[in-house]
C-alpha cells in the first residue's frame, strides 16, 4: 500500500507554457520548461491561472497555470513579492507576481499589472485550490492563537469550546485536522499539531463520550495520519483509545450503547434515545476503524465486535427492506419505525459500500447488505419533487415526511461511488440518481451558495427550510463531499464550479476576524454567527474542497477510502471476515 503523493497537484516543478513575442518581425517560441524543482517538504506553493500578456507590434496573451513556491514565512510578511522565472530560447524572463497577505491569506491583485523594464506585465488569478489551502492555514492558525488544546475554536470571542462529546478528551480541532495539514502540505502547522499530540493529548480521563463522536473524529484521525505518515505515536495512540471503547459492547446483542465513560469503562444509552435504544448511524458506523485497529494491534477483539452488529443486524426483520434508526441493544429489536438517509442512519449505509471498497472487494456481505438497502430505498424514499428534483424522504412508520437534511447530502457520492461497481445495467441507472439527488442539494445552496440544515418539498416549497430553525448552516461538509465524489467518477466541469460557489460563500459569509463561523439564516446576506468553528471543518470540509481540485490520484479512490469523518484509510488487501472466522 503506497503513501499517496507527496507532490502538490499542479504540474509539479513544471509550468506548459506556449509564448510567442512578436517584435520587429522577429519570434521567439517557448515550450515545456523547468520552472521550479521539487523543493523540500516545508516550502509553500501558491497556484493559479497566469495570463501573460507580452508587448510587440502584434502582442497577444496566453493563459496556463502558473505555480510559485516561496519559503515557509514569505507569505506572512505585509507585502509579498513573488519571483517566477519563465525559460526561453532567448534567456530568461522575470515576471514578478504582487499580493497582499491579509489576516494570514495571500490576496493577489487581479486586474494589476506591474510593468517591469522587460515590458512584461503579468496577471494572476488565485486559484480554488490555493484557496481552501490558506482557509485551512487561517482557520488553523486562529484555532492555535486562540483555542490550542480546547475541542473547538470559538472565533467572535476568541476562546476555545470544550463541550460535553467527548467525555473529557481535548484537542479535538488538533486530531482532525492532522491529516489535513498533512495533504496540503502545511508542514509547520502539521509539526505543531503532531507536537501537540505527543506531548498534551491525554487519554486518562472519566465524562461522558458519544462512542461515534470518539471513533469518527479521533481514532479515525489518527489511524489516517499514522497511514499517511507511518509515525507510531498516531499508532499507538489510536490503540489506546481503541481499547477505552471495549466496554461499550458489554450489553447482552453485542450491540454498543452510545454513550461511553472512558475511564470507568461504564456505557448507557443516549437519555434523547427512544427506550435506551442505540443509533443506527452510531453502532453502525465502526466498522472500518475497528477493522484497522485489528490489523494493527494483532488482536481480533475489534474486528468480531463489529463482525457481530452485523449478524445482529442480518438476523433482524427489517421492514420493508429498510433499517429503522433505533434498536435495542438488551432485545435486538427495533424500538420504531423512524427511517431516514440523513441524521440518526446515515454513515450506516456510507460504511457498508466502503467497508467492502476497504476489503479489497472481498467483503461480499457488505455489498449484498449495501445493495439491498438501497433498492429498499429507492423503491420506498426516493421521490421526485413537482419541479422535478430528484430528492430522499424519510419514513416514520410508513408515512413519508418530504425533507431531506444537509446530512442527507452525502448520499449523492455514495450512491456515485458504488455505481462504479455496480452491474452494467444498473451503473448508469445509480450515476443519474446520484446526479441527480448531487444536483437537488446544490439547489438548496441557491440563495447564498450556502445551505440549511433541511429543507423541504411541500405545498409548493422546492428545496428551501421552512422553519426558522432549521436555516442555520454550521460549516457542514456533505454536499461538497458529493462534488468532490461525482468530480472524479464523472468529470464533468460544473462540480469544481459548484465546488468554487462555496468557497466564495465561505469567505464572504463564514470568514470572521479570528476564524471561520457558522451562520444562523442561510437566506440572509447579512447573517448572525453562532461563534463556532466546528472540528469538522477542517477535517472534512476544507479537505474535500482541496481534494476537489486536485489530480485524481492525490488520495485516489481505488487506494483510499474515507472514514465519515474524510480521514483516509488505505484499502486493505486482508478478509478481516475469514480470519474472525477461523
Amino acid at each position: 500500500m503506497g503513501k499517496p503523493r507527496r507532490e502538490h497537484p499542479c504540474n509539479w516543478g513544471y509550468l506548459s507554457f506556449g509564448l510567442r513575442f512578436l517584435t520587429r518581425g522577429l519570434a521567439l517560441a517557448g515550450g515545456l520548461v523547468s520552472m521550479i524543482s521539487r523543493g523540500p517538504f516545508g516550502s509553500q506553493w501558491f497556484c493559479g491561472s497566469a495570463v501573460l500578456i507580452l508587448h510587440g507590434k502584434g502582442w497577444e496573451s496566453r493563459v496556463g497555470d502558473i505555480c510559485l513556491k516561496l519559503p515557509l514565512g514569505l507569505h506572512r510578511a505585509p507585502i509579498v513579492l513573488g519571483i517566477g522565472v519563465l525559460q526561453k530560447c532567448a534567456g530568461l524572463i522575470m515576471g514578478w507576481l504582487l499580493g497582499s497577505a491579509v489576516n494570514g491569506k495571500l490576496l493577489l491583485l487581479p486586474g494589476k499589472f506591474l510593468l517591469l523594464p522587460s515590458k512584461l506585465p503579468v496577471l494572476l488569478s488565485t486559484s480554488p485550490q490555493f484557496f481552501s489551502l490558506q482557509m485551512m492555514k487561517f482557520a488553523w492558525d486562529n484555532y492555535k492563537l486562540y483555542a490550542l488544546g480546547k475541542n473547538e475554536l470559538r472565533p467572535l470571542t476568541k476562546n476555545g469550546h470544550i463541550g460535553n462529546m467527548f467525555g473529557g478528551l481535548r484537542g479535538a480541532t488538533v486530531v482532525d485536522a492532522l491529516d489535513t495539514l498533512y495533504i496540503m502540505e502545511l508542514e509547520e502547522e502539521f509539526q505543531e499539531a503532531k507536537k501537540w499530540v505527543e506531548k498534551s493529548f491525554d487519554l486518562n480521563v472519566n465524562g461522558e463520550a458519544s462512542l461515534f463522536e470518539v471513533n469518527i473524529r479521533y481514532v479515525g484521525g489518527l489511524l489516517a495520519t499514522y497511514y499517511l505518515t507511518g509515525e507510531e505515536v498516531f499508532k499507538s495512540k489510536a490503540l489506546e483509545l481503541g481499547e477505552k471503547l471495549l466496554p461499550a459492547f458489554n450489553t447482552p446483542t453485542g450491540i454498543p450503547r452510545g454513550v461511553i465513560n472512558l475511564g470507568s469503562g461504564m456505557s448507557w444509552s443516549w437519555g434523547w434515545a427512544s427506550a435506551g435504544s442505540s443509533i443506527l448511524a452510531e453502532f453502525g458506523t465502526l466498522h472500518l476503524e475497528f477493522l484497522h485497529l485489528s490489523e494493527l494491534s494483532g488482536n481480533p477483539v475489534f474486528a468480531e465486535k463489529v463482525m457481530n452488529i452485523r449478524k445482529v443486524l442480518n438476523r433482524v426483520e427489517k421492514p420493508q427492506g429498510l433499517y429503522p434508526n433505533f434498536l435495542s441493544p438488551v432485545t435486538g429489536n427495533w424500538v420504531q419505525h423512524h427511517v431516514s438517509i440523513g441524521g440518526l442512519g446515515d454513515s450506516f449505509y456510507e460504511y457498508l459500500i466502503k467497508s467492502w471498497l476497504m476489503s479489497d472487494k472481498k467483503d461480499s456481505e457488505a455489498k449484498k447488505m449495501y445493495d439491498d438497502a438501497l433498492e429498499a430505498i429507492e423503491k420506498h424514499l426516493v421521490k421526485k419533487s413537482a419541479g422535478g428534483l430528484t430528492y430522499i424522504a424519510e419514513w416514520r412508520g410508513g408515512v413519508l415526511d418530504h425533507k431531506m437534511g444537509h446530512l442527507a447530502c452525502f448520499s449523492g457520492g455514495m450512491i456515485a461511488l458504488g455505481a462504479e461497481h455496480a452491474g452494467e445495467e444498473r451503473k448508469q441507472h445509480y450515476m443519474d440518481l446520484a446526479a441527480e439527488i448531487t444536483s437537488t442539494c446544490h439547489e438548496s445552496y441557491a440563495h447564498t451558495k450556502l445551505g440549511p440544515e433541511a429543507f423541504r418539498f411541500d405545498a409548493g416549497t422546492e428545496a428551501m427550510a421552512t422553519r426558522l430553525s432549521e436555516r442555520y448552516y454550521i460549516l457542514r461538509p456533505e454536499v461538497v463531499e458529493s462534488y468532490m465524489y461525482m468530480w472524479r467518477l464523472t468529470h464533468d466541469p460544473k462540480y469544481r464550479q459548484w465546488g468554487w460557489e462555496v468557497v466564495k460563500a465561505l469567505e464572504k459569509h463564514c470568514r470572521v476576524e479570528a476564524g471561520f463561523s457558522g451562520i444562523r439564516d442561510v437566506y440572509t446576506t447579512t447573517p448572525t454567527h453562532d461563534n463556532m468553528q466546528q472540528s469538522f471543518f477542517l477535517a472534512e470540509t476544507l479537505k474535500y474542497l482541496y481534494l476537489l481540485f486536485c489530480e485524481d490520484d492525490v488520495l485516489s479512490l481505488d487506494d483510499w477510502v474515507f472514514n465519515t469523518e474524510a480521514h483516509p484509510l488505505p484499502v486493505n488487501h486482508t478478509n478481516f471476515k475469514a480470519s474472525v472466522q477461523q
